[in-house]
């Protein structure tokens, strides 16, 4: 029986992310930023085989922590980084933890005796840091895939511009050592939306659902979404999760890092949609999906399906 890491393993994607890892019969490590708040993993131990599972408290920013946790682990799934919109100091709150904790993971991995396989949940803004809205020179219609040049701007939300700087961390660490022992592949989410395992309050996935569905604008980042009626690209939560796992089991994929993307909608079509009514365009695939489906071999589920299963009132 092999064993899993999986960092921030008890968050939206990394509690399906678990699940899937323990059903397909594995040993499960979660790391959770502060063991004493067990409502934030506790729902993890009414997953089937949760007898296989094990929490401990990590921060990525302590390295020696990092490193005893990634010892015994064949596989290694870092999903521990913040995601956030409303942020007052973005150096503490994103950056820092981001790429400094990025930084720290790889030097742990580097030195760790059984690893096999490292799964980086990266982001869609490791492409464009302007998501959901288009990069500089590209319209609303124009699609995206692997080969495209990657964008970032200052002007994009510090968690994007995050996400991106953590990638290109990945990707110099890959180019300079070039005989590691173990693959490393990321894996690059557009919005990821779907039914939450559990009932925490402070998902900002789960939050930015809500908000659709109720048209509520807490922020000038979700109102600027409302008065551009911006197209927005989702993806199942289920979707990305057998993503990781296949990631993580298929030989051959060290460098790649895959665009996880069903269609896009207009903001008002996603109201619509959370709302069970019948949205008013049809979806259009922004994100192409071509190199997941045929490299991890995950159907993506339809946008429709995915907002229907969301049902907090």
């Amino acid at each position: 029986m092999k064993t899993v890491g999986i960092i921030g393993g008890s968050g939206f994607i990394g509690s399906y992310t678990t699940k899937k890892f323990l059903e397909e019969g594995y040993t499960v490590k979660v790391s959770v930023t502060d063991i004493k708040k067990s409502e934030k993993y506790q729902h993890l131990f009414s997953l089937e085989n949760s007898d296989n599972l094990n929490i401990s408290g990590l921060k990525v920013e302590d390295l020696e922590v990092l490193k005893d946790f990634v010892s015994d682990c064949e596989i290694v799934i870092h999903g521990g980084t913040p995601f956030q919109l409303d942020v007052n100091d973005p150096q503490k709150e994103l950056f820092d933890p981001t790429i400094k904790g990025t930084e720290n993971f790889l030097e742990a991995i580097k030195v760790a005796p059984l690893i096999q396989k490292v799964v980086f949940i990266a982001s869609v803004a490791a492409y464009n840091t302007n998501f959901p809205l288009p990069a500089y020179g590209k319209t609303a219609t124009d699609t995206y895939d692997e080969t495209d040049k990657k964008y970032i701007s200052v002007e994009s939300h510090p968690y994007a511009q995050a996400k991106f700087m953590a990638n290109q961390t990945v990707e110099n660490f890959i180019t300079k050592n070039p005989n590691l022992s173990f693959e490393i592949t990321s894996v690059s989410p557009v919005g990821v939306m779907g039914k939450s395992l559990s009932n925490r309050e402070d998902s900002t996935s789960t939050g930015m659902q809500f908000l659709f569905k109720n048209k509520i604008a807490p922020n000038p980042f979700v109102q600027m979404l409302y008065d551009t009626n911006a197209e927005m690209a989702v993806v199942d939560v289920n979707d990305v999760a057998e993503a990781i796992f296949k990631a993580a089991t298929i030989s051959g994929l060290h460098g790649k890092n895959y665009l996880l993307s069903s269609e896009s909608y207009p903001v008002s079509d996603m109201s619509l949609m959370l709302n069970h009514k019948e949205p008013k365009s049809k979806g259009n695939i922004i994100y192409k999906n071509q190199l997941a489906r045929h490299d991890l071999g995950v159907n993506f589920r339809p946008v429709q399906e995915t907002l229907n299963s969301y049902s907090k009132s």
